[in-house]
């Protein structure tokens, strides 16, 4: 119940916004031709910016078990290219907005999303969104 509560007020507040910006980079990526193969972590991003709370985002070899496209040297080369060009930038934006939002008690929930969000915008590609609950339980396998 928390999570939908502390969801619907970071949709209101930050994500709304940011997830229409992530949207909107994903579009340019995939008209530009040239970031195709980085639009599908721009859109994992921004689904996520949505709806934050009671989900994490996991590399996806981690998840089903195999290596695929995305998290294998190809992916490794595409997160070194999306961090020089653009991902240092929105991390460090991540970790500075984070930072802001810890400054009072009440911002500390959201602040915590956005160094979550830092780490993913360091290198997204590769990764997959699911419930905390799943990833608890995939620890414990």
């Amino acid at each position: 119940m928390i999570n939908l509560l502390m969801n619907i007020l970071w949709l209101l507040l930050f994500g709304w916004n940011a997830g229409l910006a992530w949207l909107t980079a994903t579009l340019v990526m995939v008209i530009s031709i040239v970031g195709i193969p980085w639009a599908r972590a721009a859109l994992n991003i921004a689904i996520f910016m949505f709806w934050p709370f009671g989900r994490v985002a996991v590399s996806r070899d981690d998840l089903t078990g195999r290596e695929d496209l995305g998290t294998g040297p190809l992916g490794f080369i595409g997160n070194v290219i999306w961090f020089l060009f653009g991902g240092i930038w929105l991390g460090l934006g991540h970790l500075i907005i984070g930072l802001a939002c810890c400054i009072t008690v009440i911002g500390i929930p959201f602040g915590l999303q956005h160094f979550k969000f830092a780490g993913l915008a360091f290198a997204p590609i590769g990764k997959t969104i699911i419930d905390r609950e799943v990833a608890d339980a995939m620890r414990y396998r």
